[in-house]
């Protein structure tokens, strides 16, 4: 049975690394922290974003909801098309769909936006399934997500994989005893992938296609 296969969006599909950073600026901004250099604020693509703010600035859990309200009023305006797809993504989604797999869309970002971005560039009719997280609800961690996908698509965690580019990709998936590949020219780093549980660690979505055509069941 061919594998369902489970794709994060961010670092994975598209790069969307300018539109969340300048949305992260702003946010910040509006706290006194200035960053004018938005590379530096690339750990913001991937995780949630409560997390991040968190972690990354002391922030309480009520001043993290009030950095992500700022952070949406720019993003739902401007910041979500301020992004690209990554090579051959396209491309590979149709040999896919065309070779009989299953794919789905797993993603930390909230379901209405994977949505909006997929739609925006074309590819939404490719996916079987679009699962993201909720806006203000429960479903926030990658985790969760990847349960909420496997629901909707009844599958068991060992008859998908999980396509992504960071460390909390390759984490959710191994909670649940998902295989997971990651790809080295997203937001995180071959090591942190491998270290935390990533099969392989592959440099372009074309070669991903190809592993896993290699190694079907």
């Amino acid at each position: 049975m061919k594998k369902t296969i489970l794709f994060d969006l961010d670092g994975t599909l598209v790069d969307s690394g300018p539109g969340i950073t300048k949305c992260a600026q702003y946010a910040l901004d509006h706290f006194g922290i200035h960053e004018p250099e938005t590379e530096k604020l690339a750990f913001f693509v991937g995780p949630p974003l409560m997390n991040t703010f968190m972690e990354h600035y002391g922030f309480s859990e009520e001043q993290a909801k009030q950095a992500v309200a700022k952070y949406r009023e720019r993003y739902h305006k401007t910041g979500i098309f301020e992004c690209e797809l990554y090579p051959d993504v396209e491309e590979v989604l149709v040999t896919f769909k065309e070779k009989g797999y299953r794919t789905a869309l797993a993603s930390s970002k909230p379901e209405s936006s994977c949505k909006k971005i997929l739609e925006h560039f074309s590819i939404l009719s490719y996916f079987d399934e679009v699962t993201g997280a909720e806006m203000n609800g429960p479903r926030n961690e990658k985790v969760d997500v990847l349960i909420e996908a496997l629901r909707r698509m009844e599958k068991k965690p060992e008859e998908c994989v999980l396509i992504g580019d960071t460390r909390f990709d390759a984490i959710g998936a191994a909670k649940l005893h998902m295989e997971c590949i990651g790809v080295s020219y997203g937001y995180g780093t071959a090591e942190e992938l491998l270290a935390e549980g990533a099969k392989v660690v592959l440099p372009s979505m074309k070669e991903v296609e190809r592993y896993l055509v290699e190694h079907e069941n």
